[in-house]
């Protein structure tokens, strides 16, 4: 939405907003939005590394309470797989 505003609405959002507020009182109010932009950035910053924080804690905790499995050694030869015995012949009836 921001991307699509031109030069032209912008030069107009400032002469509006130079006839609403007046000269004197629009040096304030682009100073207190511009701290009002800054705390919010500051907050969701904050916030941002406090969820960082909790994935990460998470992530060590599930790594630690996982066992480590180790892997099976190669082997030259695989073991032989003992012998079934026969099954009984069937008799006719």
């Amino acid at each position: 939405m921001l991307g699509s505003i031109g030069m032209p609405e912008l030069i107009l959002i400032f002469i509006v907003a130079l006839i609403v507020f007046g000269p004197k009182k629009l040096p304030e109010i682009g100073k207190s939005l511009g701290k009002g932009l800054a705390e919010f950035k500051k907050a969701s910053d904050d916030f941002k590394q406090s969820i960082q924080k909790e994935v990460d804690g998470l992530k060590e905790e599930a790594r630690l309470e996982t066992p480590a499995v180790p892997a099976p050694a190669p082997s030259a030869a695989a073991p032989a797989a003992p012998a079934l015995p026969a099954p009984p012949p069937v008799e006719p009836s």
